[in-house]
């Protein structure tokens, strides 16, 4: 099979989690006899320094014409000016618009191995295995008015939260689609008693919903839910949510599964069809961004990236072996005690980026 990617490597750590993320992406190839087509790009603010903006028009093109695009991280605080006209934050949010990448698909599974690495007691962590569904391109992030602006008054600035009943719409399908194939279980999380926005969400939610029998819904106000995340985890299946909460509720997940370079990600324009999305050039990422702190040191851990590409696989080919093959992979390397440094909390061996990029592809090769 041929497999068009793109890969937008980006900044910070995003070039180094990735390389190792195409490395075995390369281990899967060969193993399968897929025929892997690659193809690079510029975005963020690797892509301002070199060409003026956050995603150029062949960046665009490049992910528009391949089949899938796997991405690294941007930004860092040599574009952080609050004065600067182009962040490179921009990038990554104008190519979700360009692709119409609406649903962000963020899983949170702890692994028994990695118990002792997360802060809570590991009885709140046995079977802990979610999804949380974030919809992507409305509400705070994307809504007009935005700006700022000063007068008599001093500064001021705004950002406008705002709902359709079409995109709340498509973002719950997509979550009790999901929920369908799991636990037949959906959590919406919203701000039902304060926001308009709120109240919409609900009320589609439950609309929604009662096409879906088999599914049970409960709704949960999101200061309430981000307390249940590390109170009592395993009672979630899968949570979705507007733009920001999400954003919110799923970094804080990474505490869960001890830290935040365990979680991929994938971000998908088209619905579920039997066990993949027919969603053309969906984006995956590793959820951890640039972390410039560590940038160049070799200490980043790739696995979030690597199991990126593994759901790229799953949902954009439909190759559920290879993907299978790849998570299993990682948690046998996991088992077997290796670390990165974000993950050690005893004698473990600490492993480099690069070299659980290598211990994980050549597992690959022996399963």
């Amino acid at each position: 099979m041929k497999l068009n990617i793109a890969i937008l490597p980006g900044d910070g750590v995003g070039p180094e989690v990735i390389a190792e993320a195409e490395k075995v992406l390369n281990s899967v190839g060969e193993k399968f006899k897929h025929d892997l087509a690659i193809e690079k790009g510029l975005i963020g603010g690797d892509s301002i320094d070199k060409m003026g903006t956050a995603l150029p028009e062949e960046t665009v093109k490049l992910c528009q014409t391949s089949d899938a695009v796997l991405f690294g991280a941007v930004g860092g605080p040599k574009w952080d000016s609050a004065s600067a006209k182009v962040r490179p934050e921009d990038g990554i949010l104008a190519i979700r618009k360009q692709l119409g990448l609406f649903a962000n698909i963020r899983p949170v599974k702890a692994y028994k191995s990695l118990i002792h690495s997360s802060p809570l007691k590991s009885d709140l962590l046995t079977g802990v295995d979610m999804v949380i569904v974030r919809e992507l391109t409305g509400g705070l992030y994307f809504s007009k008015p935005k700006k700022r602006w000063a007068n008599k008054n001093g500064r001021q600035g705004v950002d406008t939260l705002r709902y359709s009943e079409k995109e709340i719409v498509r973002i719950m399908r997509v979550a009790f689609e999901l929920a369908l194939k799991r636990k037949c279980k959906v959590t919406s999380v919203d701000k039902f008693n304060v926001l308009e926005t709120g109240r919409l969400w609900r009320e589609i939610a439950n609309e929604v919903g009662s096409q879906y029998p088999q599914v049970q819904l409960e709704h949960m106000l999101v200061d309430n839910a981000a307390m249940q995340l590390v109170r009592n985890p395993a009672n979630f299946d899968v949570i979705v949510s507007e733009n920001t909460f999400g954003d919110i509720l799923s970094d804080e997940a990474a505490v869960l599964t001890g830290s935040m370079g365990m979680l991929p990600s994938a971000s998908l324009s088209g619905v579920i069809a039997e066990s993949t999305f027919t969603s053309k050039a969906s984006l995956y990422e590793p959820i951890h961004g640039s972390a410039p702190d560590i940038q160049g040191k070799g200490i980043a851990n790739p696995i979030a990236a690597i199991l990126s590409m593994a759901m790229m696989l799953r949902y954009s080919f439909g190759l559920l072996d290879e993907a299978s093959i790849v998570e299993s992979a990682v948690e046998e390397v996991l088992y077997e005690g290796y670390r990165t440094a974000d993950l050690v909390t005893d004698d473990s061996p600490v492993l480099s980026t690069s070299v659980m990029g290598d211990y994980i592809s050549n597992k690959v090769k022996l399963l």
